[in-house]
């Protein structure tokens, strides 16, 4: 009988910095009934402590005293003493404790789990999988689940690896957790506390291997000093059952090997790879592999010499097979394009780049796919290079770090989006071809295959930069273990090991996640138009306009009467023709195509109506009003869980949703005000460009600030913004308020600029009621920008200001460094108006 522990309310915890992740191993308010179910040693079939088994049955120990505070002892032997918890490989267990018959056949890091009769037996096909079991069991009692079980566990596929873009000089290229773990001025850290910390992690969700370097790789990561500090890192990561993998610079031979070329079929260049992939496995044996980007975004690569993309993987296949590494090889190759020539298309690079080469590849050769044609948006169609490879390995590349989705500064629970791919159909010569059964191997009987994540952790505490942002890593490793898990079952385990059983914590935190990502594509872009942030600067903020008239290929294809990407065969680009038939019919006409991409694969009339009756326009309009409305709910859902979550978190937390909340409203504004100056259509409601309760900061009386046109237009309102004369000026901007009497939300949109740290004070008839800095390059991740953008654009609130007609408000600026104490407007918010 499965016995669950939910309780009503839980003992607050002393305050946590989200070091542990979902590893905290907290104390189950009410669980000392339980304490005389519980084994009362621990059994661990390997006395090495280098050994996975020997760290679960340590992970064990720490667990049970974490959260019921009983002391287990641990020993090596005696493996059939009653109640106890015996841990190993089934081999070790049926040398030591006798016949594992009756066991069902496990596979690669699959584990079996047994907790009936008097003792509890966690058993890997391998050690890395007895530590997997031991990490589910200590899950399910740290949710007080205390269900009687047996099963076998089996990961769907054997790659199970996260990326990272770190740089050897210690910065993350889309890290916004912080500078590395792993590198600093040019080598690896002296102190690697934090990646043995980081694989423990990764090994608790069953992920297997770490690329440690930046896919924009570093040629120097080769030289012997820095092997070296990789087999430091190899060695800490070990006892997890996590292994080290490197990204290469293709050209590595000419720019560190003293080479005059790197073409993959010169003896010279085949030797040298050789030679350097040796060294590798001398200093780490269980070295993993290979991650190549070659021949995109200017990264070198096998075409330089007219050699084929198989040809440049088998490169570095071949001197991996005798040690069982593996390549993971960047299907994401692409060139610049000319936007006046209707039929180019950035969608069709990865198929064109791998047409005809399926089945060229080595055995040990996995392309990596990212999970739409383009690049991490909030909404793309399946790629279809998935369904072209049936002869060669594939894994599915997802990105944990909100790239363009955020940075990890505005919630985004990731799992639903990626379901919609994982999940999808493709339907290979009319057979059913989900993509989470191409990339297990199963749909075309592949002994390879599997997942990768960027992750991008960092040097912050929470890893991520947000706490809330860790359920995308710890759903990641869920899904990478079975791509058929359910998204809304495995956040609310997270919550659970993360915040505690009370089911309010749980309602309200699982509310959010799974409002977060349709929210966010409702306030960033929608209809399949993709993430119109600024694709050439920060990847952050707002800037439709950066999507066209570039060579990088992120289309809309917007002008004053129409938008989206013709990709049909028969007027368009021909991407549709990239599918499978029955997929291609389907999306080739504008009749089955769906709502949420319609602008992906047809160019249409702003007038155009969709399935739900709204206009192109309209939907535009209504969704990025309702996802930023949203984005105002969760901060208030999140001030109802006070008191049941530690203070830090929470106060960690509740900073990020009120920048959230603000930041939504500057990409609702910026994206509707952009889009009805394109078209000249107005909103039916009436909402966009009509404030009644703003204050424009350029109608205010102005002393030491002026005016400042901003640019982009949209990213300010009335598209101007005030900055003080000089850098050394303390503005004032003044206004009487002519609002009927009563107690109002004040609300203060400003930028705040990297390269400095400007004050600012408000003030109503001189009494002070708020103050603040501009200083979120030190509070927040994102990638921060020194203009007036809609990266930098941001809002702050008082509440609760009892105001009365004729009142002066008055804010005064003071800059620093470059930072000009820039202010876009006040809004004079009365109780329930979000402005």
């Amino acid at each position: 009988m499965r016995r669950l522990l939910l309780l009503a309310s839980a003992a607050l915890v002393a305050a946590e910095n989200g070091l542990d992740g979902w590893l905290r191993y907290a104390p189950l308010p009410g669980a000392s009934r339980y304490l005389h179910d519980l084994p009362s040693s621990i059994v661990s079939l390997n006395a090495s402590e280098t050994s996975p088994v020997y760290v679960a049955g340590s992970e064990l120990q720490k667990g049970l005293q974490g959260i019921f505070g009983k002391q287990v002892s641990i020993s090596h032997q005696n493996c059939n003493a009653s109640s106890s918890i015996v841990v190993g490989t089934v081999d070790e267990y049926s040398k030591l404790c006798g016949s594992s018959a009756a066991l069902p056949e496990l596979e690669q890091d699959g584990f079996w789990l047994s907790t009936k009769g008097n003792s509890v037996q966690i058993l890997g096909r391998n050690e890395r999988g007895a530590l997997y079991g031991a990490f589910e069991y200590l899950s399910m009692l740290a949710q007080g689940n205390f269900s009687q079980v047996a099963y076998a566990n089996n990961p769907r596929a054997p790659i199970r690896w996260v990326n990272q873009w770190d740089n050897l000089d210690g910065s993350i290229e889309r890290g916004y957790g912080g500078a590395s773990i792993f590198f600093e001025n040019g080598g690896v850290v002296s102190n690697l506390t934090r990646a043995a910390q980081y694989a423990r992690l990764l090994a608790s969700i069953g992920l297997n291997a770490v690329v440690v370097n930046n896919v924009n790789a570093n040629a120097s990561i080769l030289t012997p000093q820095n092997i070296e500090g990789l087999g430091r890192i190899a060695d800490v990561f070990r006892p997890y059952g996590v292994q080290l993998a490197l990204s290469l610079n293709f050209a590595s031979p000419t720019i560190i090997g003293g080479l005059s070329t790197y073409d993959p079929l010169d003896p010279s260049v085949i030797a040298w790879w050789t030679n350097v992939t040796d060294q590798l496995y001398q200093r780490i044996p269980d070295f993993a592999g290979y991650l190549v980007k070659a021949d995109s975004e200017g990264q070198p690569g096998p075409l330089t010499y007219n050699r084929t993309l198989a040809q440049g993987a088998n490169l570095f296949a071949k001197p991996l097979q005798p040690y069982g590494g593996i390549v993971m090889f960047r299907a994401f190759v692409y060139n610049q394009l000319n936007e006046s020539d209707w039929k180019a298309d950035r969608a069709k690079a990865a198929v064109e780049f791998f047409q005809g080469l399926d089945g060229q590849f080595d055995d040990n050769v996995v392309v990596q796919i990212k999970y739409g044609p383009i690049d991490f948006q909030v909404r793309e169609p399946t790629s279809p290079l998935f369904a072209h490879l049936r002869n060669t390995s594939t894994a599915i590349e997802l990105e944990i770090t909100q790239e363009y989705l955020g940075q990890q500064c505005h919630l985004v629970y990731l799992p639903p989006l990626w379901k919609t791919v994982l999940d999808f159909d493709l339907r290979v010569d009319q057979k059913p071809s989900l993509v989470r059964d191409i990339i297990t191997g199963q749909r075309f009987n592949r002994t390879l295959g599997g997942s990768a994540g960027v992750v991008n952790v960092g040097t912050n505490t929470t890893w991520l930069g947000s706490h809330l942002a860790m359920s995308n890593l710890y759903a990641y490793g869920r899904l990478a273990w079975d791509p058929a898990n359910d998204p809304q079952s495995v956040l609310q385990d997270w919550i659970r090991l993360t915040f505690g059983l009370d089911r309010s914590v749980i309602d309200t935190i699982t509310q959010m996640s799974m409002e977060s990502w349709p929210a966010y594509e409702n306030y960033s872009g929608n209809l399949g138009i993709q993430t119109l942030t600024d694709i050439l600067y920060t990847h952050f903020g707002p800037n439709p306009a950066s999507q066209d008239n570039n060579g990088w290929g992120q289309w809309t294809r917007a002008d004053h009467t129409s938008i989206g990407m013709d990709r049909t065969v028969w007027n368009g680009t021909g991407y549709t023709g990239q599918y499978p038939p029955e997929v291609a019919a389907m999306y080739e006409n504008i009749d089955t195509t769906p709502d949420n991409l319609v602008l992906w694969f047809h160019h249409v009339n702003y007038t155009h109506r969709l399935h739900s009756g709204k206009t192109v326009i309209q939907h535009f309009y209504d969704a990025h009003y309702s996802g930023a409305e949203t984005a105002q709910t969760f901060l208030t859902m999140w001030e109802s869980l006070k008191g049941k979550i530690d203070d830090e978190r929470y106060n960690d937390v509740h900073f990020r949703l009120t920048y959230q909340a603000g930041h939504s409203i500057v990409w609702r504004d910026a994206i509707n005000n952009f889009y009805f100056n394109l078209s000249g259509i107005p909103d039916e409601a009436k909402r966009v460009g009509n404030h009644p309760w703003r204050v424009e900061a350029e109608s205010m009386t102005l002393s030491g600030y002026k005016t400042y046109a901003v640019n982009p237009f949209e990213t300010a309102s009335n598209t101007t913004a005030i900055v003080t004369t000089t850098n050394s000026t303390v503005g004032t901007a003044t206004t009487k308020l002519e609002y009927p009497s009563g107690t109002y939300d004040l609300a203060v949109n400003y930028y705040d600029m990297y390269g400095g740290k400007s004050h600012w004070q408000v003030y109503l008839n001189n009494r002070k009621i708020g103050e603040w800095v501009g200083n979120s390059e030190d509070t927040l991740g994102h990638t921060p920008s020194i203009y007036l953008d809609g990266h930098s654009a941001t809002r702050i609130t008082f509440r609760g200001v009892k105001i009365e007609k004729g009142d002066e408000l008055k804010i005064v600026g003071t800059p620093d460094g470059v930072e000009p104490a820039p202010l876009d407007y006040v809004s004079v918010l009365p109780e329930g108006v979000v402005d």
